[in-house]
């Protein structure tokens, strides 16, 4: 077994100056055998210390396989560089989580020698005293051990893989595609973010072209109709054929115009996993120069291509009828599930909608999305968003269609379940807004009586 002799971070910085002393801990190497014993061993936990793309399935580091150990849970490396005065908090909550506790051995793993080593850092400066590190490589490479990787891990893409796709390159997965388009999303028009700096290459959509606002009082955003999104499509350069990878600086913007797309149908629609921040954490530029779509006068199919993605009002009223096949999972704040707040400055009516199910989102505002993205906004670990479903009697063997205010943060939790593979799903895009304008549509407030409190 061979050792590695560490000081800790916080340590070393103390030390700087003074006479070399000896070391205070060890993080040794071990075996492959050592991490199947450990498996069913309460007493260890398995550490995933990459990229949280490597552990949803992406080949990255010049892995030869995809995904993470059978069992394992996830603490990136990653977030230990996030900018953010609450980050001691959020860690210190995602260790609890995941069970990584200082009472326990703990085997980090990673595939370049320097991800794990991190983690140790931060967890010995935490009282840790039991660390190990393995070399998923090993694991990779023995035909005989599984890889646990997400249906469709592919769809929300890591920082480097659209790097090599910038540079011209077709990476792992995207072997087929014929025609890739770079879009970056936001609201407002292009002074408001996107001149600020975007992604190389990356043309900007307002999100009011897909949810233009209303003229009358109170002003709303609701999705526009398909002859208004037809026109959108043709004018943005969207075919069917296409593969698109939408970025931005806030990731719900990418992922409701994603999903949009989708239902429009586009046959191949990916977000970047973390939006820009995945983008400058990987070391990478922005740019400010503008970029125009190239238009097209024939988008290959009807539209919408894809119905599914949306929920008209009239299907969920139906679904709602037959809560044995169909659950209406609501992705507002719990305050807003409970009607102590409408979530919206330009809406004030407060409540649910009767037969909806509390589906978590955030815990702050209508524009937070924690329960469902890790420190550095990456997708969280989708065992961790299938338990808290399990808390609110949420059963992933029926049609799940998610909803929120207007259709952003239902977006983000429809793509988190379209990766881990659930079906069928689908997007009540009017959500709350929509319903509760809607004359004669049922609504109700209050702690629900089957419902987990938050």
């Amino acid at each position: 077994m061979k050792k590695r002799w560490w000081l800790p971070a916080w340590l070393m910085i103390m030390l700087v100056g003074a006479a070399p002393v000896q070391a205070l801990a060890t993080f040794p190497d071990i075996d492959t055998q050592a991490v199947v014993d450990a498996m069913n061993d309460p007493g260890w936990v398995i550490v995933d210390t990459r990229l949280n793309d490597a552990f949803n399935g992406w080949k990255l580091d010049h892995m030869v396989r995809g995904g993470h150990i059978p069992g394992a849970v996830d603490f990136s490396a990653n977030w230990l560089k996030v900018d953010d005065d609450n980050l001691d908090a959020l860690l210190s909550e995602a260790l609890t989580t995941k069970g990584i506790l200082p009472e326990k051995r703990v085997i980090l793993y990673d595939a370049n020698g320097s991800d794990a080593g991190k983690v140790a850092d931060y967890l010995s400066s935490r009282g840790y005293p039991h660390l190990y590190h393995y070399d998923i490589n090993a694991w990779a490479t023995d035909k005989t051990r599984t890889l646990d990787r997400y249906p469709n891990y592919q769809r929300i893409i890591p920082a480097v893989v659209l790097k090599a796709v910038i540079d011209g390159t077709l990476p792992e997965s995207f072997e087929n595609s014929k025609r890739i388009i770079i879009a970056e999303a936001s609201w407002g028009e292009e002074k408001t973010a996107y001149a600020k700096g975007h992604i190389p290459g990356a043309f900007h959509i307002n999100t009011d072209r897909i949810e233009p606002p209303t003229t009358k009082d109170p002003v709303m955003w609701m999705l526009a109709d398909d002859k208004t999104l037809a026109q959108f499509a043709l004018e943005f350069g969207f075919t069917r054929d296409a593969t698109v990878i939408v970025t931005a600086a806030e990731p719900l913007a990418a992922y409701r115009v994603a999903t949009v797309l989708q239902y429009i149908g586009v046959g191949d629609v990916r977000v970047l996993n973390g939006g820009q921040l995945a983008w400058t954490m990987a070391g990478y530029a922005l740019e400010t120069r503008r970029h125009d779509p190239v238009p097209v006068t024939d988008f290959g199919g009807p539209i919408p291509g894809n119905p599914d993605v949306i929920d008209t009002m009239e299907e969920t009223r139906t679904g709602l009828r037959t809560p044995e096949t169909f659950t209406l999972v609501d992705n507002r704040t719990w305050q807003e599930h409970i009607g102590e707040s409408s979530g919206y400055s330009y809406h004030k009516k407060k409540g649910r909608i009767p037969g909806s199910v509390f589906g978590y989102a955030g815990k702050k505002d209508a524009y937070s999305m924690d329960d469902f993205r890790n420190p550095d906004k990456t997708m969280r670990n989708a065992a961790e968003i299938l338990a808290l479903w399990r808390k609110q009697g949420i059963d992933t063997r029926k049609h799940l269609s998610f909803m929120c205010g207007s259709g952003w943060r239902a977006a983000e939790v429809y793509y988190d379940a379209d990766v881990m593979g659930l079906k069928p799903i689908s997007i009540f895009s009017d959500g709350w807004i929509g319903w509760s304008n809607t004359p004669g549509n049922p609504i109700e407030s209050g702690i629900p009586e089957k419902s987990s409190t938050r």
